[in-house]
């Protein structure tokens, strides 16, 4: 495969410790690569470099010439004002092709993301659709190179399986770097990751995530056995090393010189393999023995233009572990707060058992106070809390969740979104509970906290209600889901792949019942009944237009294919598939206008 870009021995610091060090990565044309990495291991910082966005403290940058790369950050930006249209518009501008050409591409990709109305204005977008805005913008100036930083960061599960056809589809190479292990699956077919634990900072394998993982694991137990032999070298010349000065004359300069250099790799090595550990995430039940935690009867909520949701029905009893899904906007979180008693239903009774401690994760983490210091918000009250039936010093409270003691002064508000997110579990630890909620708790997490979160939440005694987009975690978890459809419906499930089926060909239903009626559609009236006021050859011509009609939609959709592929070889061809696509919408528009003068004709 050709190469298009390339990076040798990058370097980029923050801080005394680099990034990396060292790293060199080829990026060829068609590869399909995941990257993965702790948070603050560089990820984002790489995809920088990589797009040319930033630079290195060291190392260089080669691109193929003519290669185009794409770059979709985490943050979806946008000019103020602009509509969806005019933001591709924009980015199409320095294009050498016509304007009927960008306005073409424009409709086209917007099209293919999903936009029905292209005159929306982009700043009153919610987050999944300034997500969609954002990739568009990028595939409409046909890049060979995506670098996505991401790109599930708002979208609601069926939008992901979405990306995932779309770029098992897409015909450029692409690097995505993503926490979400079954979205990783779906669309990599080799996996990077960036971290401190690896010599020059990144490790590369072929294969899935669940093969590389395996891989991983090996290059790990292989480099603490080599950190184990290194330390003993380092013992043994130590003793030799403290002999008296008389002995070591006698010994090779060399041998001294050697000594110094294990005691470095030990070092290095002693870094980077203290860099394998995973924050303790562990919540604790209160062991309650009540077999009906929560019960939920017929329960519904809704704003005043819409239904969210109607007819629930539940029961959960120590170990209940409840998946929620449905699309955004579709009453999720309002759902928790129904249930932590937050918010009254419109219809329906909740009852919770005598004394019920239920323990709510919020989405966006509203309730930490960008304000006070990481010590504060670990730790409000003197230096130490309870867990566990003991004492905590904050500062082993920190260490628990990978924060190092010099970092107990920053303020909330400066951390990480992974970070705030470890602050908060840490928060809700210290609070026993018989009923969990938890609204999206994964976000900003990394892999390996991802990993302790599910093993903790395995274990939990008590009952857990879980929103998440991550379907690892669901499915290992949840023994059954409540799917709502953002329509008003609900319906329980037995797993996330049987809603999403459900969820899509119910889509696709209410598409079509909602869609008017075109004139395509419309049953030819029998002949007995037909107005006379049309001339022969104008009756003729009314008896063939509905499959003129079909035939002339057929024509656009095998155009607008055309121009799909078109988009990869060159402008003169892309030109040419345009204007005929152009000419097909001509073609259709023609045959409406003569159906309806047909129409006024028969008087009808």
């Amino acid at each position: 495969m050709t190469l298009l870009l390339s990076v040798q021995n990058l370097a980029k610091r923050f801080g005394p410790r680099p990034l990396f060090t060292d790293l060199s990565l080829d990026l060829r044309a068609g590869e399909r690569l995941g990257l993965i990495g702790p948070n603050g291991s560089g990820k984002s910082t790489l995809l920088k470099l990589l797009a040319g966005r930033d630079e290195p403290d060291a190392g260089t940058r080669s691109l193929r010439r003519g290669t185009r790369v794409g770059y979709l950050a985490q943050d979806d930006t946008f000019p103020a004002g602009l509509t969806a249209r005019e933001v591709l518009l924009a980015a199409l501008a320095d294009e050498p092709i016509e304007d009927y050409e960008r306005e073409t591409l424009a409709a086209i990709t917007l099209t293919q993301v999903g936009f029905t109305d292209p005159d929306q204005r982009a700043d009153v977008l919610s987050g999944g659709w300034r997500k969609r805005l954002s990739l568009a913008r990028e595939l409409v100036r046909n890049p060979d190179l995506l670098l996505l930083d991401e790109p599930t960061n708002h979208l609601d599960l069926p939008g992901i399986v979405w990306l995932e056809r779309l770029l098992r589809a897409a015909p450029f190479g692409y690097l995505v770097a993503t926490h979400d292990r079954a979205f990783l699956r779906a669309v990599a077919d080799e996996v990077i990751e960036v971290s401190r634990v690896y010599p020059g900072g990144s490790f590369r394998a072929p294969g899935n995530y669940d093969d590389f993982a395996e891989r991983r694991e090996a290059f790990l137990e292989a480099q603490a056995k080599q950190q184990e032999s290194v330390a003993n070298q380092v013992r043994r010349e130590t003793e030799w090393l403290g002999r008296k000065a008389a002995a070591r004359t006698r010994k090779a300069g060399s041998r001294i010189d050697d000594a110094m250099q294990r005691r470095e790799e030990l070092a290095e090595l002693q870094y980077r393999n203290a860099s394998t550990g995973a924050a303790g995430i562990d919540f604790i039940a209160t062991g309650r023995q009540t077999r009906k935690l929560l019960t939920v009867a017929g329960i519904a909520k809704g704003f005043p233009d819409r239904p969210l949701f109607s007819g629930i029905d539940l029961m959960l009893t120590p170990g209940t572990k409840l998946g929620l899904l449905g699309p955004n906007g579709s009453g999720k979180s309002i759902l928790l707060r129904v249930l932590a008693g937050e918010v009254s239903p419109d219809a329906g009774a909740v009852t919770r058992a005598e004394g019920l401690r239920v323990v709510m994760f919020e989405q966006g983490r509203a309730s930490l106070d960008p304000a006070l210091t990481l010590q504060r918000a670990l730790c409000p009250n003197g230096d130490t809390v309870m867990f566990g039936d003991r004492p905590w010093h904050v500062a082993a409270w920190a260490k628990k969740f990978l924060f190092p003691p010099e970092h107990l002064d920053v303020l909330v508000g400066q951390l990480s979104g992974g970070e705030q997110a470890r602050v908060r579990i840490a928060q809700l630890m210290l609070q026993p509970a018989d009923l969990l909620l938890l609204d999206e708790p994964t976000n900003d997490l990394d892999i390996p906290a991802l990993e302790v979160l599910e093993d903790n939440l395995a274990d939990f005694a008590g009952a857990i209600v879980l929103v998440s987009h991550d379907r690892t975690l669901m499915d290992r978890l949840c023994t059954e889901v409540v799917g709502l459809d953002g329509r008003g419906g609900s319906a329980l499930y037995g797993s996330v792949d049987q809603w999403l089926n459900a969820y899509e060909a119910g889509a696709k239903q209410h598409a079509a019942a909602s869609q008017p009626a075109k004139p395509d559609a419309v049953a030819p009236k029998p002949a007995a009944a037909k107005p006379r006021k049309l001339s022969y050859k104008d009756q003729q011509e009314w008896d063939q237009m509905e499959s003129a009609i079909l035939a002339a939609e057929q024509a656009v959709a095998e155009q607008e294919a055309a121009v799909e592929r078109a988009a990869s070889a060159g402008h003169i061809v892309l030109t040419d598939a345009c204007k005929a696509l152009e000419e097909a919408h001509h073609a259709v528009e023609r045959l409406y206008a003569r159906w309806e003068e047909l129409e006024s004709k028969r008087g009808t």
